[in-house]
C-alpha cells in the first residue's frame, strides 16, 4: 500500500478550533490544506477574517492559503486527515469523546485506501486504535493497518500565549508503522523549528500528552492545597512562593482556578483509564477535587472577610473575569462560574465583568448577564479579581475608588494587583 509523500499529502484538518485552526494555517504554508468544520458559522466568519477565539490575525486567514470548507464532500480528494475535535468531560467527569468519534465517522465516508488518519484530540492510551480505528473501518468499509493507517500527534497549544505556538514548539509524532511515523515526522517538521520527536508508538504518545497536563494540575492542586494552610496560618501564599522562589530548583507554579478545556479534563481521560484497568489514581483524583473545590473555598474566604466589615449583611459585589484563562475569550470549563455561585449561595449579589467574553454565550451557556462596561459601574461593596485580563492589570488607585464605596473590599485571587497602591480607605485581601 502506497502511502502519502510529503510531495503527496493532501492535508484536511478537521475542527478549526483553538487547536485546528492555526495548525491547519500553518500546513498551507507548506502544502495544500483544507480546514473543515461542520460549524457553518465558523467557516463563514473565517471566510470574513473573523477568528472569535482570537488567534489567528484577520490578515493571515485573508491571506487565503488555506482552503474552507463545511461541506464534508470536499474531503473525498484528501489523502491526510488530521482531527483536531474537543474531548472533554460530561457531567460525572467522564471522558466525552462524541466529537471525535463524529469527526472519525465523518472523514471514514470519504476516505480512500492509503489514507493516514492523525489524532491530535488528548485522550487516554488506546483511543486511537481500539476506539478511532473501528469506528473510522465501519464508516469507510476499509481496514486499519491494511488499507488505511493511523497516527497521532498531541496537541500543545496554550490559548494567548504567543511564543509558544505550533509553529515553534517541539512535536509529538507517532505511527501505527515505522513508515507513517516518518511521514508525520516530515509534514510537522516541515511547520516548527522546535523540531519533532518521534515517539515509540501511539500509545506512548497518547499517555505522554495524558501526564502533561495531569502533572502540571497536580502541581496547581499542591500549591492550592499550601494556600489554604497559610491562611490558616494568616500569611499569604503569594509572599510564601517569592520567598521560596529564591531557591534555584523551586518551581514556580502560583495558586487559583484551575478551568480551561485542558488542565482541569485531561487528568480526567488518564483516571478513567487507570480505573479501567483496575487502578484507583489517588494522587490525580486528589489533585482534581483541590483544584475543583478552589472556586467555592476562595468564595469562603471572600464571604468572611465581607461579613467581618459588614458586620453580617450581604454585599453587593463585582466580579472581573469570566472566562479560563486571562486574556483569551474561551469560557469553557469557567471555573469563575462556580465562584460565582460560591458567592451567591452565600447571599451575595455578584455582578460580572469581562471585555473578552461573548455576552451572548455567557449567557446561553451559564445564565451569566455580562455588564456592557464599568463606565457606569460604582459604589460596590467588593470587587474580586478573577481573571487577570491586561485591562484589569492596568487599573489604577483612582479606578479602585470609583468602582468601590469608601472601605470596600478588594478581593485579588490572582496577585493582579499586588504592587499597585490601593486607596487608604480600601482593603485588600488575596490568597
Amino acid at each position: 500500500m502506497n502511502l502519502p509523500t510529503t510531495e503527496t499529502a493532501r492535508i484536511a484538518v478537521i475542527g478549526l478550533g483553538y487547536v485546528g485552526l492555526p495548525l491547519a494555517l500553518a500546513l498551507s504554508r507548506h502544502f495544500p490544506t483544507l480546514g473543515f468544520d461542520i460549524d457553518k458559522g465558523r467557516i463563514a466568519e473565517l471566510r470574513r477574517g473573523i477568528d472569535r477565539t482570537g488567534e489567528v490575525e484577520p490578515a493571515v486567514l485573508r491571506a487565503g492559503l488555506l482552503s474552507l470548507a463545511d461541506d464534508p464532500a470536499s474531503l473525498a480528494d484528501r489523502n491526510v486527515f488530521i482531527i483536531a475535535a474537543p474531548t472533554p468531560v460530561d457531567a460525572d467527569n467522564r471522558p466525552d469523546m462524541s466529537a471525535l468519534l463524529a469527526a472519525c465517522r465523518t472523514l471514514g465516508a470519504h476516505l480512500g485506501k492509503g489514507g493516514v488518519v492523525v489524532s491530535e484530540s488528548t485522550v487516554y492510551p488506546g483511543v486511537t486504535e481500539d476506539v478511532c480505528g473501528p469506528v473510522i473501518e465501519a464508516a469507510s468499509g476499509l481496514k486499519a493497518g491494511h488499507d488505511f493507517f493511523l497516527g497521532y500527534s498531541p496537541e500543545r497549544i496554550n490559548p494567548g500565549d504567543r511564543e509558544h505556538t505550533v509553529e515553534r514548539i517541539r512535536k509529538v509524532v507517532a505511527g501505527q508503522t515505522p513508515e507513517v511515523a516518518a511521514l508525520l515526522a516530515g509534514l510537522y517538521g516541515a511547520v516548527t523549528s522546535g523540531g519533532v520527536y518521534v515517539a515509540r508508538n501511539i500509545r506512548t504518545a497518547e499517555a505522554a500528552k495524558a501526564i502533561e497536563n495531569a502533572q502540571r494540575d497536580i502541581n496547581i492542586a499542591f500549591i492550592n492545597e499550601v494556600a489554604q494552610i497559610a491562611r490558616l496560618l494568616g500569611l499569604s501564599i503569594h509572599d510564601v512562593l517569592e520567598t521560596a522562589g529564591t531557591k534555584w530548583n523551586f518551581l514556580p507554579f502560583q495558586p487559583g482556578l484551575v478551568g480551561g478545556h485542558c488542565i482541569g479534563v485531561d487528568p480526567y481521560y488518564l483516571a478513567h483509564c487507570a480505573q479501567a484497568l483496575g487502578h484507583e489514581p489517588e494522587i490525580i483524583l486528589a489533585g482534581r477535587r483541590i483544584n475543583d473545590g478552589m472556586a467555592d473555598f476562595i468564595a469562603g474566604c471572600v464571604d468572611e472577610e465581607i461579613r467581618r466589615d459588614g458586620g453580617g449583611t450581604y454585599a453587593r459585589i463585582l466580579l472581573l473575569g469570566l472566562t479560563f484563562k486571562e486574556d483569551v475569550p474561551d469560557l469553557r470549563s469557567s471555573k469563575s462560574v462556580d465562584l460565582i455561585r460560591g458567592l451567591t449561595k452565600r447571599g451575595h449579589t455578584v455582578d460580572v465583568h469581562d471585555p473578552m467574553a461573548d455576552a451572548d454565550e455567557a449567557r446561553r451557556h451559564y445564565g451569566v448577564e455580562l455588564l456592557t462596561g464599568l463606565e457606569k459601574a460604582a459604589g460596590y461593596d467588593a470587587l474580586v479579581g478573577a481573571v487577570g485580563h491586561r485591562s484589569y492589570r492596568d487599573f489604577s488607585a483612582a479606578t479602585f475608588e470609583r468602582l468601590l464605596r469608601p472601605g470596600g473590599l478588594i478581593a485579588d485571587i490572582k496577585g493582579i494587583w499586588s504592587k499597585t497602591k490601593l486607596p487608604k480607605n480600601q482593603r485588600r485581601w488575596q490568597l
